[in-house]
């Protein structure tokens, strides 16, 4: 790590320390605050455009970092166009189509500089298969689809923050051992902004990263993956990314499951995520955080094993996480108290045996 490397870190971290009660007064006065209601946890009005600050803190660092003399500049509009978007919606409350439309905006931009997945590759099956034309709406969709991860898990207080700041330290990690300095220096400038909204975010917060930060840090993490993929598939395979991302794709896995089994519509909202089940077997709201967290390193300890462990190695891996997390979900009650598949057939097992 070299100092321009740290220079920047502490720049993003201070910048959002200092900025950030700034951003609490202006969210105040823009209206941009998130009102309890049933299906929220917290009791009290509350600012909600913690991203902008978090995105400041980033600007900071990249000037600090000496980043302006590299070429994004589809990233960065791209990036404008996102905190743009969850400024409007954190103030306005924008429909989905209007959001969806926006990102579909910035990703094509950023996909129309030449920054695509170029190549698939599936074990068994196809082996650095050239995607063509296919290469632009696949990045697209890759684009969009991360860029909410991170939203659908913003339901505690530092719960979003962190869990992306477990999945860009692991990004960071593996970037520094690849030598792959472009995608450590961004990643630790995200870091050191996370790092520096946590003091304000976790709980009790003081404001939440509200849809500016969520789909801010969602864009910021699909573009330090498809960097990552960009003519050099052997830094992230294409599952390392979905892991990384392991703790929001499972909760919305299990969250669609849950509608589909009780009949309900997919975007019905609702009070069972994964952080509300947790929070209901009486574990207090930073316990909770704290073991959300927990997964999130499982999944990025997991993730830095794939890229370094043979195919079958890689397989065994995946299977395990898709067992203790399938039981994970049935435990905590995640689809529903009778939908426990995997519980019922140990017990069989068992009484079989006995």
């Amino acid at each position: 790590m070299d100092n321009s490397m740290i220079i920047a870190l502490i720049t993003s971290f201070i910048t959002v320390l200092v900025i950030t009660p700034l951003v609490i007064k202006l969210a105040h006065k823009v209206g941009a605050t998130d009102k309890p209601n049933k299906r929220k946890v917290h009791e009290k009005v509350m600012p909600r455009l913690g991203g902008l600050a978090i995105f400041i803190g980033c600007t900071a660092g990249y000037f600090a970092g000496g980043l302006y003399k590299e070429q994004m500049t589809g990233i960065l509009i791209g990036a404008f166009l996102i905190i743009v978007l969850g400024i409007l919606d954190d103030i306005l409350e924008l429909s989905a189509i209007v959001k969806l439309l926006g990102q579909l905006i910035a990703a094509t931009l950023v996909v129309s500089t030449g920054l695509t997945i170029n190549v698939l590759s599936v074990p068994f099956l196809v082996e650095n298969y050239e995607l063509g034309i296919w290469s632009y709406p696949i990045s697209v969709l890759w684009i969009v689809a991360i860029t909410n991860a991170i939203n659908l898990i913003d339901g505690l207080d530092g719960l979003a923050a962190g869990i992306s700041l477990i999945g860009i330290a692991t990004i960071a990690f593996m970037a520094g051992a690849a030598g792959k300095g472009l995608i450590m220096t961004l990643a630790l400038i995200l870091i050191g902004s996370i790092i520096g909204f946590l003091f304000y975010n976790f709980h009790p917060a003081k404001i939440f990263m509200g849809d500016t930060g969520a789909l801010f840090l969602g864009y910021a993490i699909a573009i330090l993956s498809l960097l990552g993929l960009y003519k050099s598939v052997t830094l992230f395979s294409f599952i390392v990314p979905i892991l990384i991302l392991g703790v929001p794709i499972f909760d919305t896995s299990f969250a669609i499951i849950r509608r589909i089994v009780n009949k309900k519509p997919i975007s019905a909202p609702d009070k069972s995520h994964l952080h509300h089940r947790i929070l209901a077997l009486g574990l207090s709201h930073r316990n909770t955080v704290l073991v959300i967290y927990a997964f999130g390193i499982i999944f990025s300890v997991c993730a830095v094993i794939v890229t370094e462990t043979t195919l079958i190695g890689s397989l065994l891996i995946l299977f395990t996480l898709f067992v203790a997390f399938q039981l994970v979900a049935e435990t905590v009650g995640l689809v529903s108290d009778r939908y426990k598949p995997f519980l019922r057939f140990y017990r069989k097992v068992i009484k079989s045996r006995q």
